[in-house]
C-alpha cells in the first residue's frame, strides 16, 4: 500500500506521526511510504533517517495527499488538508470531532474514511492510541500547573512540594483515568496533597491501592467537588468519554470561588473541555485569565515534548498502521479495535458518541 505521513501543520504541534523505525518496518514488509521532507525535525528525526529506512522523500504536502491511498497523521486535518482529501482514502490521525463540527462536515463531504485514534478501543472501552499520549498531557498537566503558579507567571507563588515548616499545594484532579492517574503520579512525586475525584467506586479503589494512601481518593459529586476547588492551588480536568464532548463540571461562578492566584489545567479541552471556562490555548499563548485564576488549556500538550510524544505514539499505531496497510478497509474485519475506531465513512458519521455529540445521524458502516 502506498501510505503517506506529511507534515503537521496545526500551530505549536511538532510530532510527527511515524517514526523512522516505524517507517522501516512498513517499507521492509513491501509498502511504500512517502514523508514529506522536514516533518520529522520537530521530533529530532532528519530526512536522511527517514530515507535510510526506506521512504521516499516529498517536498509538499500536496505530493503526500494525492500519492496516499493510507495517510497518516497526529493531529486532525486543518481546512487546506481536508481540500486534498478524496474518497477511497483512509485517514488514520487524532480526530476529536465532538469539538470541532467543521471538521466532521469536511470529512463527510470529502468521502475519506477517518479513523480517530481516539476512539480506537476495545470491547471493554481500553484506549490502546490515545493511552500514551494521556499519560504524556497527565504528567506535563502538573508540570505546566507548577510552573504558572510561580509568583512571576502570575500565579499564587506556590512551591507544589513545599518546605519544612511550609505547607504543600493543595492539588485537585477531576477524573481517575490515564490522565488523572498519570497526573497524580507527577503531583505526589513532587510532595504535593493531592486529591482525585471519580464517579466509579471500583476506580477509586483501584487509586487507593496503587497509591497507598498517599492519594485522597473522592467519590466525585458536584458537591464534593465544589468544596475541594475552593481550596484547590491547582485544578487539574481528566475527564474522558470517548468520542463525545466533554461534560461541563464546573461553571464560571465555581471557578470564580478559587483561591487568588490558583491554576486550572483542563486536559479534556481537546473534547472541548470539562470547565465552562475553559477555552483552547496554544503553547505560545498557553494562558488566560478568568477572574483572579490562570487558565490552561493547550490542546495539544504532549507536542511540548515533541520526541518523546512521537516515540510512544508511534509505538502504539505501529501494529493498526500495519494491519490498514496490509489489508486496507478489510482489516476493519478482522480487527474490532480498529472498528470501533471509524469515525466517517463515505459521507456518513459511523460512531454513536460521535454522531450524538455532533447532533448528526449515525450511520452503520457499509463494505
Amino acid at each position: 500500500m502506498r501510505i503517506g505521513v506529511p507534515t503537521e501543520i496545526k500551530h505549536n504541534e511538532l510530532r510527527v506521526a511515524l517514526t523512522p523505525s516505524a517507517v522501516l518496518e512498513l517499507t521492509r514488509a513491501g509498502h511504500e511510504v512517502t514523508v514529506q521532507a522536514g516533518s520529522g525535525v520537530g521530533s529530532g528525526f532528519s530526512d536522511a533517517d527517514y530515507e535510510h529506512s526506506g521512504a521516499q522523500l516529498s517536498d509538499s504536502a500536496e505530493a503526500v495527499f494525492a500519492s496516499a491511498e493510507l495517510l497518516v497523521k497526529v493531529k486532525e486535518p486543518q481546512v487546506s488538508e481536508c481540500e486534498q482529501l478524496r474518497p477511497g482514502q483512509i485517514l488514520f490521525t487524532f480526530l476529536h470531532l465532538a469539538a470541532v463540527p467543521d471538521l466532521a462536515d469536511h470529512l463527510l463531504a470529502s468521502g475519506v474514511t477517518a479513523i480517530g485514534y481516539e476512539t480506537v478501543s476495545s470491547a471493554k472501552g481500553d484506549l490502546p492510541l490515545l493511552a500514551p499520549m494521556s499519560e504524556v498531557a497527565g504528567r506535563l498537566a502538573i508540570q505546566a500547573g507548577s510552573f504558572h503558579l510561580e509568583s512571576i507567571r502570575g500565579g499564587r507563588g506556590v512551591l507544589l512540594g513545599g518546605v519544612p515548616g511550609v505547607a504543600p499545594a493543595t492539588v485537585v484532579i477531576v477524573g481517575g483515568g490515564v490522565v488523572g492517574y498519570n497526573a497524580a503520579r507527577m503531583a505526589v512525586g513532587l510532595g504535593a496533597r493531592v486529591t482525585i475525584l471519580d464517579a466509579s467506586l471500583a476506580r477509586l479503589r483501584q487509586l487507593d491501592d496503587l497509591f497507598r494512601g498517599a492519594v485522597n481518593c473522592v467519590f466525585a459529586t458536584h458537591a464534593a467537588l465544589i468544596e475541594l476547588v475552593r481550596e484547590a492551588d491547582l485544578l487539574v480536568g481528566a475527564v474522558l468519554i470517548p468520542g463525545a464532548s466533554a461534560p461541563r463540571l464546573l461553571q464560571r461562578e465555581d471557578i470564580l470561588t478559587m483561591r487568588s492566584g490558583s491554576v486550572v489545567v483542563d486536559v479534556a479541552i481537546d473534547q472541548g473541555g470539562c470547565f465552562a471556562t475553559s477555552r483552547p490555548t496554544t503553547h505560545e499563548h498557553p494562558t488566560y485569565r478568568v477572574g483572579d485564576t490562570l487558565h490552561y488549556c493547550v490542546a495539544n500538550i504532549p507536542s511540548a515534548v515533541a520526541r518523546t510524544s512521537t516515540l510512544a505514539l508511534s509505538h502504539a499505531t505501529l501494529p493498526f498502521v500495519q494491519a490498514l496497510a496490509s489489508d486496507g478497509l478489510g482489516a476493519l474485519k478482522n480487527n474490532p479495535y480498529l472498528a470501533r475506531g471509524v469515525n466517517v465513512h463515505k459521507g456518513s458519521i459511523t460512531h454513536n458518541a460521535v454522531a450524538a455529540a455532533l447532533q448528526k445521524p449515525c450511520k452503520e458502516m457499509q463494505w
